[in-house]
C-alpha cells in the first residue's frame, strides 16, 4: 500500500457545518490556496458531488484533474483520481469526529499523491504535508468565519 500523509485539526463548529464547507467545492478557490478552479461535473441522488474537476497549484504539484468522491455517512468523504495530466494517483479523505457537546469537530485529512514524473518520496510527502496543512488551516478559518445557522 502506498505511503500516506495525515494530519488533524480541531474546528470550533459542529460536524455538519464543517462538512457543509467541505462539500461546497465551487468555493474552494476562496479558501484552499492550492485549488485555483473547481467544477462539479456530477452529483449523487442527494445532490452531493460525485465527480469534481480541480485545477491545482501546490508548488511542486500543478495539475488539472478530476476526482471521484464517495460520501460515507454524514462524517466522512473520500476521493480517488479519475483523470489527470500530471498525477498517477491522488487518494484522500476527510473524517470528522464530534467533540464535547458537538460544537467542536476534529477533522482528520489523509492524502496520498503519486506523480507521473520521477520525484523522490521525501518530496512527495513534503508536498502532501503542505497541501494538508494549508487545507486544514483554510478549512478552519473558513468554517469559523461563516455565521452559524
Amino acid at each position: 500500500m502506498a505511503e500516506h500523509t495525515s494530519s488533524s485539526i480541531t474546528i470550533e463548529a459542529a460536524p455538519a457545518d464543517v462538512m457543509g464547507v467541505i462539500a461546497d467545492f465551487e468555493r474552494y478557490p476562496e479558501w484552499t490556496g492550492e485549488v485555483k478552479e473547481a467544477e462539479v461535473l456530477g452529483t449523487d441522488e442527494q445532490g452531493r458531488a460525485e465527480k469534481v474537476r480541480l485545477v491545482l497549484d501546490a508548488g511542486a504539484i500543478k495539475d488539472d484533474h478530476t476526482l471521484a468522491y464517495t460520501w460515507i455517512g454524514a462524517y466522512e468523504v473520500s476521493w480517488t483520481l479519475v483523470k489527470s495530466q500530471m498525477l498517477r494517483a491522488i487518494d484522500g479523505s476527510y473524517a470528522l469526529a464530534p467533540l464535547g457537546d458537538g460544537d467542536r469537530t476534529e477533522v482528520t485529512y489523509r492524502l496520498t499523491v503519486d506523480v507521473k514524473i520521477p520525484m523522490l518520496g521525501m518530496i512527495k510527502r513534503k508536498a502532501e504535508k503542505v497541501i494538508i496543512d494549508r487545507a486544514l488551516a483554510g478549512l478552519k478559518k473558513r468554517v469559523e468565519s461563516v455565521p452559524k445557522g
